[in-house]
């Protein structure tokens, strides 16, 4: 069973990196992105990635995460990060950041399912950093994330990860309609 289990991680993680690959490292889909002058022109706001993009770095962040959770092992997360990112964080060091998630068996799966709601649209920071932050709408809890990416050869690698797990805000109960009986037309009454 274990070799089943090796066998998909590295699937999973061959996957991730052809996904990232084809999505974040083509000159050809940045070179598809609007301009600052073409957005500006058609009115739309300057995203320094495409929705695609950036819905790619967060659910890809997220559920490499998720295995590292499940397995104990953060080898690949600190991996896959920034250069800085690996410099400052060990595997070790990332255990026992994520370990309240691990203890608590929170599942991350959420991601893959469900869009993530922005707390702010993507930007860069003065130092060319992309950040996406906000969360994904699962319940009971939510999962908050706060994601910072540096641009490494071309690619965006992750550079700094927060994530929360607050509960979710309870819906506002929907006002009860009274269903209405559809009008029935009158009957002509022949003589």
């Amino acid at each position: 069973m274990s070799g089943f289990g090796n066998s998909m991680q590295l699937i999973a993680r061959a996957v991730t990196a052809l996904a990232l690959l084809l999505c974040c490292g083509s000159d050809g889909a940045m070179a598809q992105q609007k301009t600052p002058a073409q957005a500006a022109a058609a009115g739309l706001p300057s995203l320094p990635v495409t929705l695609e993009q950036a819905l790619y770095l967060i659910r890809s962040t997220l559920l490499t995460l998720n295995d590292a959770n499940r397995t104990g092992n953060y080898t690949v997360l600190r991996d896959l990060a920034a250069p800085d990112f690996q410099a400052r964080n060990t595997a070790a060091d990332l255990a026992l950041n994520f370990l309240d998630l691990r203890r608590r068996n929170f599942d991350l799966y959420g991601a893959a399912l469900l869009a993530p709601q922005f707390s702010d649209a993507p930007a860069l920071d003065q130092r060319g950093m992309l950040r996406l932050a906000g969360y994904i709408p699962t319940r009971p809890q939510q999962i908050q994330f706060d994601l910072t990416f540096q641009t490494v050869a071309g690619q965006w690698r992750l550079i700094a990860i927060a994530i929360s797990t607050p509960e979710a805000a309870s819906p506002q109960p929907q006002a009860q309609v009274t269903p209405v009986k559809p009008a029935v037309p009158a009957q002509k009454k022949t003589p």
